[in-house]
This record gives structure tokens, sequence and C-alpha cells, in this order.
């Protein structure tokens, strides 16, 4: 097994002097006195705290690269030569193009998508507020659900409290709705989510009464660490604000200490961290209840990389308040922003995690409980990795929330703008080889252009760029669909996936490469 490097990695811009390395520390085999470095613990030796987090903090997106003994690539996809489910097993009607990649969610009010994919939480972060444009209206106009993130009001600098703390007034928030709403067209919706903070400052009130969001998803935590979100903090006055109104604020801008170094330049930035919650079953119920009685007509929870018992309440939990959606997010997961070591070291990886919520969501259906409907989140990126979450989950998965692989399209479109314009030397040999202006970089923008005329202008080319990634894994997933027989989401099932090792086997409770269809294979040979 290759597993993550410890001492040095590209996310945090270090790397090992020594040819060999030590297995468990990471720290060179052979440790020079006078070595001019650059490992973590050089690096550390400097900037101490900052080596907590992949950088340069707030332009990168970052994922854990420990390689798990069992993950999604351990599993196949079935492809049959018989037999079509949901169309006519006829060659001129069952057409891969013809597959039904829609999916939905929610109790009764369901949501629907045109792909069983949304967005990941894209809440406070640098990259969420430079890019949200290109996210929200790259989603609504793709068809899929938007995940606005914790503490958007929080740290709003145009924040206006009454008198009780609560929200008034939050522009940044209201940029964040308004732009998926422009373009939102029946399919996809936007969740806010809140945490402690968000609790306590009245977002669900804000949101629902002022900007009529329909869709409050509470969290518990993610895939990509054990604490709250963070952001880094660039002026003392701003960390000062921040600590005022109850956040966080490590190290202490109150601190003179602090304070002076700040001023004379080691100390760079502060950093603004979250709450833990803490979670129990009245508590949970009783918030539920309350932002139904706000006017909410959907509730959705998402909850992190715990153990299986935890994983139970989030199920257990879901059924009995009739949670409309509740995403399970592995280990790594994450948008980047985390810890590096935490990213890499804690939490139930996702094909593990996954493969308990299937078994405890069949438990609770065998007594008759109602299973809530289930997202599966945690380093996917692609059609079929969206395939293989979905029928391991079937039928009580309905779709894939992706983190990255949905923000790189809105980053790298946002960029053309600025290579087209000249910037930054101009458009890359990556990028020219495809063409010289957006008509012909771009390859749906025609087709965008003829839905939406004119308004062509006004959309951010990195929501063409993630109407595009969309699109590649739509057409993907419907050739897997066609070839394993599924002309719509519904149909998929485990049977439609099996396991390259038996360890995999056993872990996912799926049937392994040697043993799949053996006794109907036997049958046929035996007949």
């Amino acid at each position: 097994m290759n597993l993550h490097r410890a001492n040095a990695n590209e996310a945090l811009q270090t790397k090992n002097r020594s040819r060999d390395v030590a297995p468990q520390s990471g720290i060179c085999s052979r440790c020079l006195d006078g070595c001019k470095g650059n490992c973590d613990m050089f690096k550390a030796t400097f900037r101490g705290r900052e080596l907590l987090y992949p950088v340069p903090f707030g332009s990168v997106t970052a994922g854990a690269d420990k390689d798990y003994p069992v993950d999604y690539s351990h599993l196949n996809i079935m492809g049959y030569a018989m037999g079509a489910k949901g169309i006519d097993a006829d060659p001129d009607k069952a057409t891969f193009p013809a597959v039904n990649t829609e999916t939905a969610f929610g109790v009764t009010d369901k949501v629907k998508m045109r792909v069983p994919i949304f967005t990941g939480a894209l809440g406070s972060t640098d990259i969420a507020r430079k890019n949200w444009g290109h996210f929200a209206i790259g989603a609504a106009i793709s068809g899929i659900s938007l995940v606005c993130g914790e503490n958007v009001c929080g740290i709003d600098p145009e924040l206006q409290l009454d008198n009780n703390g609560k929200v008034t007034k939050s522009p940044e928030m209201d940029r964040r709705v308004s732009e998926y709403h422009r373009y939102h067209d029946g399919y996809g919706d936007i969740l806010v989510q809140m945490n402690v903070e968000d609790t306590r400052v009245g977002v669900a009130e804000y949101v629902i009464d002022k900007l009529g969001v329909e869709t409050i998803e509470l969290k518990w935590g993610q895939g990509a660490k054990c604490i709250g979100g963070e952001i880094k903090v660039n002026s003392l006055e701003r960390a000062l604000e921040l600590k005022r109104r109850g956040y966080i604020v490590t190290p202490d801008p109150e601190n003179p200490a602090f304070q002076a170094a700040f001023k004379a330049g080691p100390l760079k930035q502060f950093e603004r961290h979250s709450r833990l919650g803490f979670i129990d079953q009245e508590g949970l119920m009783n918030e539920v209840e309350r932002l139904r009685k706000l006017g909410a007509k959907r509730i959705t929870l998402k909850t992190g990389a715990y153990p299986m018992r935890e994983l139970a309440m989030a199920i257990r939990w879901s059924s009995d308040a009739k949670i409309d959606l509740l995403t399970i997010d592995g280990a790594p997961g994450g948008t980047g922003m985390s810890p590096w070591r935490m990213m890499t070291e804690w939490g139930i990886p996702s094909i593990y995690l996954h493969a308990m919520a299937y078994e405890l969501s069949e438990r609770l259906a065998q007594k008759g409980k109602p299973v809530p409907d289930l997202a599966f989140a945690g380093g996917f990126s692609s059609e079929d990795h969206v395939f293989k979450a979905l029928a391991l989950g079937a039928p009580y998965c309905k779709a894939v929330c992706m983190g990255r692989a949905l923000m790189i399209p809105g980053m790298v479109g946002k960029s053309t703008e600025r290579w087209l314009r000249g910037e930054d030397g101009g458009l890359p040999p990556t990028v020219s080889k495809f063409g010289f202006n957006k008509e012909e970089i771009f390859m749906n923008y025609e087709v965008l252009k003829e839905k939406y005329g004119s308004e062509i202008d006004n959309l951010p080319l990195g929501a063409i760029g993630i109407y595009n990634v969309t699109d590649k894994i739509k057409v993907g997933l419907q050739q897997l669909m066609a070839g394993s027989r599924n002309w719509e989401v519904k149909y998929i099932s485990r049977n439609d996936i099996f396991s390259l090792t038996e360890e995999c086997a056993k872990i996912t409770g799926t049937q392994y490469v040697m043993d799949a269809y053996r006794e109907e294979a036997i049958k046929i040979i035996e007949s």
C-alpha cells in the first residue's frame, strides 16, 4: 500500500532532500546537520503553524493523497449483453442518448436535478467568494443543486445585526442567493448551510424570510476535517472584528505580543475558526421543527467521516425527523482549505463509510422505518465514480456530492476570461489549441447561446466551464447506464458493480468478480 509521505508534499510546497525516506515519519533516512531544506520540519522551523495548511491558502484547492487499502477503484461496473430496464429492448429505441439521468430528492416537495450530482458546501473561504458567480450560475444553468456553505453572513464585512445580534442585512449572502436564482429554471436548488454561529445570528430567519430560500442544510461535519470551518485573515482590524462577532480567532488578536508580531511582519495572518457542534436527538428534532415553522420547505443534513455510531445516529434521526436529504461525506473529501495532516489522516474513508451507510439503511428498512434519501460525497470527480456510488448505495443513494471536481472548471473558466483579455501572458497553448475566442474554446457555447440569446454575454466563463463538465459527466453516465442496461437512475442497483478483490467484497458486500453471476453461468453450461 502506497501511503502518504508524512514530511513533504506539494500541497505544502515542501520536499525531502534524501532519496530514501523513513516510511512512517517521512523524515529523510539521513538527516544532515546543516541541510538547507526543504521538508515540512525545515519549513515549520521558521513558519510554525503556517505549515498546518495547504499554500497559498485561499488560492488553491488541495486533496489528500493517501492511498487507502480499499477505495472506489476496487469496484468495477457491470455491462450486459441482454435486457433493458426502463425502455423497450429494441436497438432502435434503447440507445445511450435515450438514457434519463434525472434524479430527485426530498420527502414530499422534491427537488429534481438533470444530473445526479451537486456541489459541496462553498462557504466563507476566499475560493468560494472570489469564484461564486462562476459556481452559482454554472450550477443553475446545469440544472444541479448548489450548497452555500457556513459562515457567509458571519464574515460579511457589511453585515448588519439588530440589538439581539440577529442578521438584518448581509449583502454577501444576498449576492450568493440571487446569482443562483437568476438562472434557476426549475431543476436543482440552493441549500444554505448552517453551523453553530449561523444559528446564533439567525441566518435561517434571514434567508427564508428575506431571500426566498427554501432549503436549509444543518451541518454535523465534513469529510475533510473533524473541526469547524476556517479562513485566514490578513489584517489585525479584521481579526479583531471577527472576534467581536463571537468567532474563535487564533492567535488571539487582542494579545499585545501577537499584535506586535503581526506589525513587525513574522506573523502574516490570523485564523478564524468555527465552533464544534455537539449533537443529540432532541436538539435535532427541535431544530428541524423550528426551521419548518420558519417556512423552510426542505431540511437537509450533512455529516462527516465519523465512525459507525455517529453514522447510525445521522441515518436513524434523519428518518425520524423526515429529513429531505442526508449527505454522507467520507475522508478525505473537502474543498482544500482544511489542515493538511488532518485531511490526510483522520476519518472513515469514503468507500468504507458508504458501505456502512448501506448496511445501516438496510437494517432500518427491515424494521419498517423510512430511509432518508442519501447523497454520497468524498473524493468523486467523474461519471464512473457517480455510477459506482449510486450503485453501492442503491436504492437509497440519489446523488453524488462533489467538491473540487465542480470548483476546478469554475476557476479555469475564470482564468480564461483573464487570458482572453491578454492578462497573465494571454492564452496558454493548452487553451489556444482549441481557438482564440470563447465561441471556439468552449464546446457548448453555441448551445447555451441558443437557449439564452444575448444573455449569453452575461454568463461568466467559469459557469460555462461547469456546464461543460456537467455535460461530460451526464453523457459519460448515459453510456455507462446504457451498457449496464439501466435507462433511468432508479434502476441502478448493487448488482451492477462487482469487487476486484475479496477484501473489497468483504467491506462493501458486493459480489467478488469470480463469484458474480456464477450460479447462472453454471446452470447455462450444465443445462
